[in-house]
């Protein structure tokens, strides 16, 4: 086993106790959705019922299960005689997931009203964190934060089921970002527009954060493009 193999297996030992002793393919699915939205699985990569099943300690029909649903979010991929494998976005993927992302961010951001108090700590929590883990070159993790940043804008909306379709997507969209060769240049010119974008909200300038996020989002699907064309 590599030694990337042997610590995605160590963090998934230690995920156990998140699971609890109720453990459903529905908590196992979430849990690996979660680790595949912080960067932990590269698209490609063949997913082991075995040493996946043993480290969180579930049978390998829950591990299945869990497997198949999220295949059906477009996660994975199962290959015939092959296994289950993380799965490649296409460029089709990438535009229509924009396309989405333009219809809930924006609209979330249009239609927020007075943001309330945890809806902005949500925020500034997801810019300082990104800028914190850039100070420290972790550039992975600016990319988690900035989903997070992403999710929380979304939350503006104060709709759970809005708040799980952005959750299910951002997860899709990181195995688009994993696929950029120098996460840093990719990443880094979006913290000073994110702080942007925080700033005119917390001012109440909903149509001048609007128009901001319009063009970051389409500057980013470019990057995208072009990486998976």
């Amino acid at each position: 086993m590599t030694d990337g193999a042997a610590g995605v297996t160590e963090r998934l030992t230690e995920d156990r106790i998140l699971l609890g002793r109720t453990s459903t393919a529905e908590r196992v699915a979430s849990l690996l959705r979660e680790r595949i939205t912080e960067g932990m699985f590269a698209p490609g990569t063949r997913l082991s019922e075995e040493s996946i099943g043993a480290a969180l300690g579930v049978s390998r029909n829950t591990l299945r299960e869990a497997f198949r649903l999220l295949s059906h979010e477009r996660l994975l991929v199962h290959e015939l005689n092959r296994g289950v494998f993380v799965r490649r976005l296409t460029t089709e993927d990438v535009v229509d997931l924009y396309r989405v992302r333009r219809l809930l961010e924006c609209s979330a951001i249009r239609n927020a009203g007075s943001p309330s108090a945890e809806a902005l700590a949500d925020l500034r929590e997801a810019v300082a964190g990104a800028e914190s883990a850039a100070g420290e070159q972790r550039w992975e993790d600016v990319g988690t934060a900035n989903i997070r940043f992403h999710q929380a804008i979304v939350h503006l909306a104060g709709s759970p089921r809005l708040d799980d379709i952005m959750r299910r997507m951002l997860a899709e969209l990181r195995l688009s970002f994993l696929e950029m060769s120098n996460p840093r240049a990719f990443h880094e010119p979006y913290l000073w527009r994110n702080r942007d974008i925080l700033r005119l909200i917390e001012a109440g300038d909903a149509e001048g954060a609007e128009r901001l996020l319009g063009d970051y989002l389409a500057d980013a699907e470019r990057q995208l493009v072009a990486v998976h064309s």
